[in-house]
C-alpha cells in the first residue's frame, strides 16, 4: 500500500477495546462513557481485517487499546494472529497499561510476541496513583517483571508532563538502565476535550537539553517502524526514544494507519477523516469489496497532522483511535 505522498504503508495499530482500567488524566475523562459491547468488531472480524491489511502489505501489527489485555477472552486474536507471523507479518506486539501483564506475560510469549511497550508515566506510587485515577503501581511493576521474566523485551512509555513528572526522567533512565528496559518519552498530544493539557505540554527539545547535562545521548538509526527518534544512553547501555508530535512532528515517514474496535480506519491521529471497513467486512465473507476500501481508504492518507497544543485537533480521546 502506497498513499499520495509516496509512503509505504506497512504498520497496523488495530483497537481491540475502547475500555481501560485506568482512567489517566491526558487520556480521557474520568467519567468516560464507553461504546456498548454490540457496537464492538467480534475478535473474529477483527482477525479476518487484520488478515486482509497484510494481505495488502502490513508486516507490523501493535495490538491497543483503551487497555487490550482487558477484552474478553483477547488471548485467542493474539494466538491467531502469531499463526500468521513468517507468513507476510514481520512483528506482533501490544501496548499496555500492564495491570494484566502477570497474568498473560507467558501466553504473549507463547504467541510469538517478542516485545512490548509499558506505559509507565512515574515511579512514584502517590504521583502514579493521580495520573492514572485508578491504578497500582506494585500491580503494574508485577505485570513488568513478569513480562521480563517471560523473555519480553520491554519498553516503557512515560508522556512527559510539566510539573508532574519533569522530575523523574534522570531516575527513570537509570531504573530503566538497571533492568535492561529502553525508555520512550512522549509528548501530549491534543486529542479530546482533557483539562490541564496546555499548562502539562513539555516540548521534548527542553527535556532532551536537561537530560543531556547527565547523560551521554548518542544519535542512533536505530527504529522500530514508529515515531519515536532514538538515541543510545551511554552511561547504561540502553536507548531513550523521543516522540515530538508538536514540537517536531514526524509526518514525513508516517507509515501506519490506526483501526478502531468499531472497525473504523483512522488515516491520521490528528484527522477526521476516516473509513467505515465494518461495512464492506459484513457485507459479504468475500474479500473483494473489503479490499477495495481499504485500497481507497488509503489513497486518501494525508500529509500529517495539525496538532496545536492549545486546542484539541480532533473532539475524540486517544482511548477511542487507539493508544
Amino acid at each position: 500500500m502506497i498513499d499520495p505522498f509516496g509512503r509505504a504503508i506497512t504498520y497496523l495499530r488495530v483497537s481491540v477495546t475502547d475500555r481501560c482500567d485506568f482512567r489517566c488524566t491526558y487520556c480521557m475523562a474520568e467519567d468516560m462513557v464507553f461504546l456498548p459491547k454490540r457496537d464492538l468488531l467480534s475478535l473474529e472480524e477483527l482477525d479476518r481485517l487484520c488478515g486482509a491489511f497484510i494481505r495488502h502489505g502490513v508486516t507490523k501489527l501493535r495490538l491497543t487499546g483503551g487497555e487490550p489485555l482487558v477484552r474478553r477472552d483477547v488471548m485467542w486474536l493474539v494466538n491467531r494472529l502469531g499463526e500468521r507471523l513468517g507468513n507476510g507479518l514481520e512483528e506482533l506486539t501490544i501496548t499496555t497499561n500492564g495491570s494484566q501483564l502477570a497474568r498473560h506475560a507467558a501466553g504473549l510469549a507463547r504467541a510469538g510476541v517478542k516485545r512490548i511497550n509499558v506505559s509507565l508515566d512515574t515511579l512514584d506510587p502517590e504521583k502514579f496513583a493521580a495520573i492514572t485515577r485508578w491504578g497500582k503501581l506494585p500491580q503494574v511493576l508485577e505485570g513488568v517483571f513478569a513480562a521480563q521474566a517471560a523473555g519480553l523485551a520491554i519498553k516503557i512509555n512515560a508522556v512527559a508532563l510539566r510539573g508532574v513528572n519533569e522530575d523523574e526522567f534522570d531516575g527513570m533512565i537509570a531504573w530503566c538502565g538497571r533492568h535492561g528496559f529502553d525508555l520512550c518519552l512522549i509528548e501530549t498530544m491534543p486529542m479530546g476535550e482533557v483539562a490541564g493539557r496546555t499548562e502539562n505540554y513539555l516540548p521534548l527539545r527542553e527535556v532532551r537539553s536537561r537530560l543531556a547535562r547527565r547523560w551521554t545521548l548518542t544519535p542512533t538509526d536505530y527504529a522500530t517502524g514508529g515515531p519515536a527518534r532514538y538515541a543510545r544512553v551511554e552511561e547504561t547501555g540502553q536507548r531513550i526514544g523521543f516522540i515530538t508530535p508538536l514540537s517536531h512532528n514526524f509526518c514525513e515517514s508516517c507509515n501506519r494507519v490506526r483501526l478502531t474496535c468499531t472497525g473504523t480506519l483512522f488515516m491520521c491521529l490528528g484527522q477526521d477523516d476516516a473509513a467505515d471497513l465494518r461495512t464492506p467486512l459484513r457485507a459479504s465473507e468475500a474479500d473483494g469489496a473489503l479490499d477495495a476500501a481499504i485500497t481507497q481508504a488509503i489513497s486518501r492518507k494525508p500529509k500529517g497532522h495539525d496538532f496545536v497544543i492549545d486546542r484539541p485537533a480532533v473532539a475524540r480521546h486517544m482511548s477511542v483511535t487507539g493508544g
